[in-house]
């Protein structure tokens, strides 16, 4: 995704749609204070320290809302800024960077948000094998940007949608009656539909995981809502058969305990369910 997320169509729309909720039919503070020929300069400006994330889209809001601005960026995507730092600079008609601004700033801040806090989460676990991984629990509409960020920040994407992977759930062991059943379901239509994506089967344990390496079949086994100690026992029984992946119970509080079980991946619903946007502005120079 990182090299291809910008040719997403859903990208364009999607800005389209925020720019059009935002301005409705036209920015008449600007416009009642700016002229049209008036032009200048202004600057984003970090506030705090933090990731970057969503350089490109701000270019593309602004090639939207009026093609004679120009947006020079002054760091890159998964850049570490500290507070005070210029992220970039706008120059051109200043009534139409003014309408731009809380558009560009709601993508920005977000993004820029989601990244710094999964660079805290990589940072905590440095020195273990585990990756930290993102989850669905994104916006409705801005998972492609969501998950970009996540990626500035150092983690790593699970599945974008539901067409991605198989992820077997408890409710699909239950109504499928049991693990055996639904592994050989799942492989059967994988099989007859010519599909290949990974399977993951989540677990709730440790007697789950036994039965999970006895069928095999699978890619990779997803501890959820252990405990450590059963973690620990659950990564013996696995044995590097399949990849793991905790998931339940992960802050950063935990997150350090959990990796140094030796599981591979840690996701992390809260990376894009509830990120704290980092504080930007944008500053009107001359």
């Amino acid at each position: 995704m990182e090299n291809n997320y910008l040719n997403d169509s859903r990208i364009g729309r999607l800005i389209e749609h925020a720019l059009f909720e935002d301005i409705g039919f036209g920015d008449i503070t600007s416009e009642s204070l700016i002229s049209e020929d008036q032009l200048g300069k202004a600057e984003f400006i970090a506030k705090e320290s933090g990731i970057i994330s969503g350089i490109d889209v701000v270019k593309i809001i602004f090639s939207i809302v009026d093609g004679q601005i120009t947006f020079e960026p002054a760091v890159q995507d998964g850049s570490l800024v500290q507070s005070g730092v210029s992220i970039g600079s706008l120059h051109g008609p200043v009534r139409t960077m003014l309408t731009g601004e809380r558009v560009a700033l709601n993508f920005l801040q977000r993004m820029c948000g989601i990244a710094t806090l999964t660079h805290k989460y990589v940072h905590a676990v440095a020195g273990t094998k585990a990756k930290i991984t993102d989850t669905r629990k994104t916006v409705p509409g801005l998972r492609v940007l969501d998950k970009k960020a996540v990626m500035d920040g150092g983690g790593v994407n699970h599945r974008f949608a539901l067409d991605s992977m198989v992820l077997i759930k408890d409710n699909h062991i239950a109504a499928a009656g049991g693990i055996r059943n639904a592994i050989a379901r799942c492989k059967d239509y994988l099989r007859n539909q010519n599909i290949e994506v990974k399977i993951e089967i989540e677990t709730t344990s440790v007697a789950q995981v036994t039965e999970v390496v006895a069928t095999g079949g699978i890619d990779r086994i997803m501890l959820d809502n252990y405990s450590l100690e059963d973690m620990r026992e659950a990564v013996k029984i696995i044995a590097g058969k399949f990849e793991i992946e905790a998931s339940g119970g992960v802050n950063l509080q935990t997150v350090r305990q959990i990796a140094e079980t030796g599981v591979d991946f840690i996701s992390v619903g809260a990376l894009t369910h509830s990120p704290k946007a980092l504080d930007i502005s944008l500053e009107y120079i001359s």
